[in-house]
C-alpha cells in the first residue's frame, strides 16, 4: 500500500509523505534529529508545535507515520510503544508527548515555552500537569455520546479560571504569548471542536496515536 499523502501545509514547510508498511526504513542514529508523528494526532501535535515555535524546522526533522498503515519497523526498531510522538536525538529515542515538549524545550536553542516568572513557571507546570486529566475530560462526551459531564464541565471550569489567574497581558500568564502549557491541550481543544461540528458522529474510543 502506497505511504498516506501529507497533508498541505499552512507554512512554508513541506510537508514529507506519511510513511506506511511499504516504505523502508530510516537509518537510525546517523546524526539526524528526527521527530515521528502523525500529522492528525493532538498529541503529536503537541511536539510539532513546539518544534516550530522554538524555529527548528532546519534543526529537528518531520517523519510523517501514517497510523492506518503503520509501519512494522517503526515499532521495532525506533520506538518499541508504536506510538507517535517520538524523537530521535543523540543516540536515542525518547516519547511521550509532555515529556518531549520538556525535553525539546530544555535541549535545542529558540525561545523559551516557560516564562521567568518563579509564580507563573510553577503554575505553568502545574497546568501541564493537568493536561492529560483535562483532554480525557473533553473526549468523554463524545465517546458515551452523552452531555456534559460533571467531570467535564469541572474541567472546562479549571481551563476558564486558568486563563484568568493572571491579568498583565493579552495572553495565558499574562505577557507570555505561546507557551508551554496552551500547547499541551490546544491540539484537543481544536479536534473536540471539529468533531462535535458533524453530524451523525459516530465517535470511538480508540485514539491510539
Amino acid at each position: 500500500m502506497a505511504a498516506a499523502a501529507a497533508p498541505r501545509s499552512s507554512g512554508k514547510e513541506a510537508l514529507p509523505a506519511a510513511l506506511g508498511s511499504a516504505s523502508e526504513p530510516l537509518r537510525l542514529f546517523d546524526g539526524t534529529t528526527r521527530l515521528y508523528i502523525c500529522y492528525f494526532c493532538p498529541f503529536a501535535q503537541r511536539a510539532w508545535i513546539t518544534r516550530n515555535f522554538k524555529g527548528l524546522q532546519d534543526k529537528i526533522e518531520l517523519v510523517g507515520i501514517d497510523l492506518q498503515d503503520k509501519p512494522a519497523w517503526y515499532k521495532e526498531k525506533v520506538y518499541e510503544q508504536g506510538t507517535v510522538p517520538s524523537l530521535e536525538h543523540n543516540g536515542k529515542i525518547m516519547g511521550e508527548s509532555l515529556d518531549l515538549i520538556k525535553y525539546i524545550d530544555s535541549h535545542f536553542e529558540g525561545p523559551a515555552l516557560l516564562p521567568e516568572d518563579p509564580e507563573k513557571r510553577q503554575f505553568a507546570d502545574e497546568f501541564i500537569a493537568y493536561a492529560n486529566a483535562f483532554t480525557k475530560a473533553l473526549y468523554s462526551p463524545l465517546i458515551s455520546k452523552a452531555d456534559l459531564s460533571a467531570e467535564t464541565v469541572a474541567a472546562l471550569d479549571k481551563i476558564e479560571a486558568a486563563l484568568s489567574k493572571f491579568g498583565d497581558g493579552p495572553f495565558f500568564l499574562g505577557q507570555f504569548s505561546l507557551e508551554h502549557g496552551r500547547m499541551c491541550v490546544h491540539p484537543h481543544h481544536v479536534l473536540v471542536q471539529v468533531l462535535s461540528g458533524l453530524t451523525n458522529l459516530t465517535f470511538r474510543a480508540r485514539i491510539s496515536c
